[in-house]
């Protein structure tokens, strides 16, 4: 059996689908179905079973409900990921304490243990290699994820199972509808185009142009096929970026989903003061260490990205 902690969200329900597609239907989804709207992720999925976040670890982890014998891999995917949200400790009972459990689990029962950290521990730094130094989050989901980082780091054994983190850039791709204004920009523009025919970006801050803050866009594929690859390589562990490994500005997305809609045009609007101080406005993957793990397969761009994505958004 394989797990897959929100696996209803938008990373997991990709990676449940990537395993259907291996032909691997004995997978556990851990998911917090509140918002029942992500059903719709993995109604076509072949699964083993469903568990609620919460059931899950006090029945089945801590209460011994599950034979830790038949678990194969632990895809952690599940999280609080609002980066505008402040509740700093729900944010810690959801991201940090609870990977902690799942982490201990996996270690004493040696299950690899695949975890989903983010790009958002480096904040406004420029450098993007996985060193602490470089580490700095603007908000309390980049501190959660900074400060289960920075604890696996101190408590992980010299001999111990696979543990992989993966710090994820900006993530785009099908099975986000539910992430409403955490969506990616690409999500939201296409949807903006197609009700009032402009998309709108940011004017410039911090020093950059007009829509031309830039990101590492990551294309989901690539994302899920870092994790399967990690799944397949049990020798190998560590922290490491999931990115293409090369910025792109925000109006590259604008104009990939302006060519592939053959019609709009880019507006810009004022930078909302409600971010200023919290917002990463450059990120570039360092994945340097990704390959020299021995991960080679080539990375969307974001004009491939976006044609694939919304080929699927607009079907």
């Amino acid at each position: 059996m394989i797990i897959v902690t929100g696996g209803a969200g938008f990373i997991g329900s990709n990676l449940v689908h990537a395993l259907n597609q291996r032909g691997i239907k004995d997978v556990l989804v851990v998911d917090d179905l509140s918002d029942g709207r992500k059903f719709f992720n993995i109604v076509d999925c072949a699964i083993r079973d469903y568990r609620d976040k919460d059931e899950f670890l006090s029945n089945d982890i801590l209460g011994g409900k599950i034979n830790p014998k038949d678990i194969q891999a632990i895809f952690h995917q599940g999280a609080c990921s609002s980066t505008t949200e402040w509740d700093g400790r729900m944010m810690m009972q959801n991201n940090y304490e609870y990977t902690k459990t799942l982490l201990h689990y996996s270690l004493q029962n040696r299950i690899p243990f695949i975890y989903a950290s983010s790009a958002a521990v480096y904040g406004a730094n420029e450098k993007f290699t996985e060193d602490p130094s470089n580490e700095s989050p603007l908000n309390v989901y980049g501190y959660s994820k900074y400060q289960f980082d920075r604890y696996l780091r101190r408590v992980l054994p010299a001999d111990h199972s696979q543990v992989v983190g993966l710090r994820y850039f900006n993530v785009y791709g099908p099975r986000e509808q539910h992430k409403g204004s955490m969506a990616s920009v690409a999500y939201h523009l296409n949807n903006q185009l197609k009700e009032k025919g402009t998309v709108k970006l940011f004017a410039g801050t911090d020093g950059f142009g007009n829509g031309e803050q830039r990101r590492d866009f990551v294309f989901i594929d690539d994302v899920v096929a870092v994790n399967l690859w990690f799944m397949d390589n049990p020798k190998q562990s560590g922290i490491f970026n999931v990115g293409t490994g090369k910025s792109q500005p925000f109006n590259d997305i604008a104009n990939a989903v302006i060519d592939w809609h053959k019609r709009g045009e880019i507006e810009y609007i004022p930078f909302p003061d409600h971010l200023k101080g919290s917002y990463q406005s450059f990120t570039e993957a360092d994945i340097s260490a990704l390959r020299n793990a021995g991960y080679q397969k080539e990375f969307h761009d974001v004009a491939s990205g976006v044609k694939k994505y919304l080929d699927w958004l607009n079907r």
